[in-house]
């Protein structure tokens, strides 16, 4: 049993956390502290109280393994290790290798493509989807089956070290462990970041009455005068404590003589340590610190004592002699290196006591011993660890050593460990002596780091391969399609546009079309869309030159739109259905646009579209809401606003929080749809995304308009109209013109609410969907006030919450007619519809005129899914569209078992206990709203 001082504040939060882990609430904490505070003894005491007897399932390393009782009753928790280690920080996948490698048997439970990529990481299977989200919730998944039946504690130690590719998809499934039975607990150093753990404990120096006690128990009764002066000196760091306490005399130590000044070991705790090795054993000491490994620690060992060439301090000639006399001298000086007490060896890996004595070891040795050391070590490895030790080999500039790193990378970026690549790809530029090579490569470390989802620096690496790119036109033009890229993710739209803009090819152009479409400027998309008309025919060329020929008004335009949409059953990526949802808007078709950017969302979920899940998510959660599906829409944008967040896609944030705010508007609910919009908005306006400026502006007036504010939403909609590009954006005029003359008719003001027909009229005037006819009668009905159209409108409808926004206005107008009686009908399908959306002010409006309209008002038999929440009835949909456990794990970012564990919940919440049961449920709410000919 472990013993710890004055810890039990730091002990009871790991343990809460354990424990809320077994019970099924998961979680991660971060231990952060400087070095030689104790967070690795915390790490080994929370393990062992979990269950593990301090050390537990770890792979290849050593570590004794073992399950024992956990704290509290119940079954054994699973523990699982990893460390970082400083040398193997640039090898993708290292550390998540060594933690999931006890548990790799379980692989065949996970979805497939969550099962490809997480072999594709651990080197088990060749290629891989590339993704990293895709990644994470494998690698939450296989935590997932890790942890039943009675649940995983997770121990990653040394967190600064752990190698990107794996720090990414542990923080992935961190950020993700509410459901599930796991806790990981992450120790670092310093001020390393640690994205999205909101749990940290600090862990700092020893209470003084704790330090007293850690310096009796190895020294016996140290003075109060001597230990305050110890505690004050070391900042009661448990490992400075003890390392210098050690080195005093017993006459230091009981106050006889003053303590030493400065004291032993200073800045460097190991340093003089180090140097009392012999030269052999130091030399030992810096083969493992460049290579954990105990075969090749040994190996090197002998390579480097049999060259004279070697400064070893001793005759080199005395080294050489028969194998196994030089494994003999190599595990001699390791013998040495134990014996001080400075490293260990641990199954099949040397490891040093504590990090700081590795900085000490490299500190002590001379540039040409570490890169001998280095090259030593690359003639003994192959793959990404020969790379690595090429590089730390090279002196200068070398294109052998660059082209090993770039093939490091390629491996890396394959498995979807963009971190790794971006490093490997850096390096390599560094080592590249020919300039367009380099900047090529730095080109290339810029696109890793932004899908490994660190923009600031893929910017940088860019700015430089321009910066290097001299007069190569053609990288030139590959690097300002980046920059326009980036710029269009997370910086300024304008910008984006006039970089794309420079371009001639296709693809360049349908950027620019794309970046001037989110900045809302029509002049510009036009022009362009000319320009890629000179291009051959195809679909990408035909859905570009079409947008910008339709909003010209050349009646060409919507011919190439309707060929390009023609094509759609031959896409096969989620890129094009995104064009072909751009297509089907510019047709003026919400209903068709919907449809296709629902099929992009599902394409890409299982595509591996390496970091752009969440641009996608931005398309997916717009046509949920627009197709009345409210809880749906609600959990997509929440999921992609915390994709979004983690990529550092700033302009993807602001589309998933105005879409957001949306929502709160439709349910009334002013505090969040006011705080998501203003939020939205302070990213949007600056980076002139006029798209996402005009949805979270749509936001505050849906809001005024849903509590009946009708003049104050008719002036909003009138200054989202008005706004420019950057601020306001042509499409979500189209899309709002329907509730813009419901407002502007609310509020007598029949003037406006003709000139937003008008405009709604030309949008509209190509469009074949019967739902966007259905909306186009609906405003007709309202400024003209024709019961006719709104009987069309019903007719037409596909959109259930639409028609029922219809039936509303149309039972309105016939209960103030003295028409109770046909009112009742609309009223109460209104109401019903509007219950099972959550719209509840558009539901307590329905209910106050169906009472007027003389019926109880009594509320409606609630719908049977409204008890689910949004993400339990996007499973529910799911299990009805005939997907398993593990299909719908892979749709949503799940695990498997984390499905099941909604599905647990959602049976007893409607009463039923079967999937074919629930897909008869979700069938029959998703039932086509009745025409009016049916009411």
């Amino acid at each position: 049993m472990l013993v710890l001082y004055g810890r039990s504040a730091e002990i009871g939060v790991l343990d809460e956390v354990i424990s809320r882990a077994r019970e099924g609430s998961g979680g991660a904490v971060v231990l952060r502290g400087e070095a030689g505070t104790g967070k690795t003894t915390l790490l080994d005491a929370a393990a062992e109280r979990a269950g593990a007897s301090g050390r537990s399932e770890a792979a290849g390393r050593g570590e004794a393994r073992g399950r024992g009782e956990a704290a509290g009753g119940g079954g054994v928790m699973r523990v699982l290790r990893t460390t970082g280690v400083e040398s193997e920080s640039d090898l993708a996948f290292a550390a998540l290798h060594q933690l999931l490698w006890p548990v790799t048997g379980s692989l065949d439970a996970l979805p497939e493509p969550q099962r490809d990529a997480v072999s594709a990481a651990l080197g088990l299977a060749a290629g891989g989807a590339g993704d990293r989200f895709l990644l994470g919730a494998g690698v939450l998944s296989l935590l997932a089956e890790a942890a039943a039946p009675d649940g995983l504690v997770c121990v990653v130690d040394d967190f600064q070290w752990v190698d990107r590719a794996s720090a990414d998809a542990l923080l992935f499934a961190a950020r993700r462990l509410g459901t599930e039975r796991i806790a990981m607990l992450l120790a670092v150093r310093g001020d390393a970041q640690v994205k999205g753990v909101p749990l940290t404990v600090d862990v700092r120096g020893l209470p003084e009455s704790a330090a007293a006690e850690l310096l009796e128990s190895r020294h016996g009764a140290v003075p109060a005068r001597v230990r305050r002066e110890l505690v004050t000196l070391t900042g009661a760091n448990p490992l400075a404590l003890g390392e210098i306490s050690a080195r005093l005399t017993p006459a230091q130590l009981s106050g006889r003589e003053p303590l030493p000044d400065p004291l032993p070991g200073g800045a460097r705790l190991f340093g003089d340590r180090v140097a009392a090795l012999s030269s052999r054993a130091r030399l030992v000491a810096l083969v493992a610190a460049a290579e954990a490994d105990l075969d090749l620690v040994l190996r090197a060992a002998d390579r480097l004592f049999a060259e004279p060439t070697v400064r070893t301090g001793e005759n080199a000639g005395a080294a050489r002699g028969a194998l196994g006399e030089l494994e003999g001298t190599a595990r001699e000086a390791l013998g040495e290196l134990e014996g001080a007490g400075l490293a260990g060896v641990s199954g099949t890996g040397v490891r040093f006591r504590h990090p700081l004595i590795r900085s000490a070891v490299h500190e002590a040795a001379a540039p040409a011993d570490v890169r001998r050391v280095h090259a030593v070590l690359a003639e003994l490895t192959e793959g990404d660890r020969r790379a690595w030790h090429l590089a730390g080999a090279a002196l200068g500039q070398d294109e052998h050593v660059a082209a090993a790193l770039v093939a490091a990378a390629e491996r890396a970026r394959d498995r979807g460990g963009y971190g790794a690549a971006t490093t490997a790809l850096a390096r390599a530029a560094e080592l590249t002596p020919e300039p367009r090579a380099r900047a090529a490569r730095l080109k290339d470390a810029a696109v890793a780091a932004w899908l490994g989802g660190r923009p600031g620096q893929a910017e940088s690496l860019l700015a430089e391969a321009r910066e290097r790119a001299g007069g190569d036109v053609a990288l030139a033009m590959e690097i300002a399609q980046l920059r326009g890229r980036f710029e269009l993710n997370a910086g300024n739209a304008a910008e984006a546009v006039r970089i794309l803009a420079a371009g001639d090819s296709l693809d360049m152009l349908a950027d620019a079309v794309e970046a001037a479409s989110y900045v809302g400027d029509t002049a510009t998309i036009v022009e362009l869309g000319r320009r890629a008309a000179a291009h051959p025919e195809g679909f990408l060329r035909d859905t570009v030159a079409g947008i910008g020929l339709t909003l010209d008004g050349d009646a060409s335009g919507p011919g190439l739109l309707r060929r390009a949409l023609a094509r759609a059953g031959e896409l096969e990526d989620a890129a094009g259905y995104l064009w072909a949802t751009a297509a089907a808007s510019a047709l003026g078709e919400p209903d068709l646009a919907a449809e296709l950017a629902g099929r992009a969302g599902r394409v890409a979920r299982v595509s591996g579209m390496a970091g752009q899940l969440p641009v996608v998510l931005e398309f997916v959660a717009t046509a949920e809401r627009i197709a009345g599906r409210l809880a749906g829409s609600q959990a997509v944008s929440e999921e992609g606003l915390a994709l979004a967040r983690e990529a550092g896609y700033e302009n993807t944030v602001a589309a998933h929080l105005a879409n957001l705010a949306v929502l709160a508007a439709l349910r009334g609910e002013e505090e969040p749809c006011e705080r998501q919009a203003r939020e939205a908005l302070a990213i949007a306006v600056p980076h002139r995304v006029g798209l996402r400026a005009g949805v979270a502006a749509y936001a505050l007036a849906m809001l005024d308009l849903c509590l009946g504010r009708h003049a104050a939403a008719r002036d909003r909609f009138t200054a989202v109209a008005a706004a420019g590009a950057g601020a306001g954006h042509p499409i979500v005029v189209w899309r709002m013109a329907p509730d813009h003359v419901e407002a502007a008719v609310g509020a007598g003001d029949e003037a406006g609410a003709r000139a937003a027909l008008e405009a709604y009229e030309r949008w509209s005037a190509h469009a074949a969907t019967p739902e966007s006819h259905a909306l186009l009668a609906r405003c007709r009905a309202l400024v003209d006030s024709s019961e006719d159209a709104f009987g069309e409108a019903l007719r037409l409808h596909t959109n259930p919450f639409e028609a029922a926004r219809t039936a509303l206005l149309l039972g309105e107008r016939l209960r103030r007619g003295q028409r109770p009686g046909e009112a009742r009908a609309h009223l109460r399908m209104a109401w019903e519809t509007f219950e099972r959306a959550g719209a509840r002010p558009w539901a307590r409006r329905a209910q106050g005129e169906l009472r007027a309209a003389g019926e109880s008002g009594q509320a409606p038999p609630a719908a049977v899914l409204d008890a689910l929440t949004p993400q339990e009835l996007r499973i529910a949909s799911l299990v009805a569209d005939g997907l398993s456990s593990k299909q719908i794990a892979a749709q949503l970012f799940l695990s498997p078992r984390t499905v099941e564990y909604h599905l647990y919940k959602i049976y007893p919440k409607l009463g039923i206990g079967s999937r074919t049961e629930l897909a008869r449920l979700v069938v029959l709410q998703k039932a086509p709203v009745a025409g009016d000919g049916m009411l």
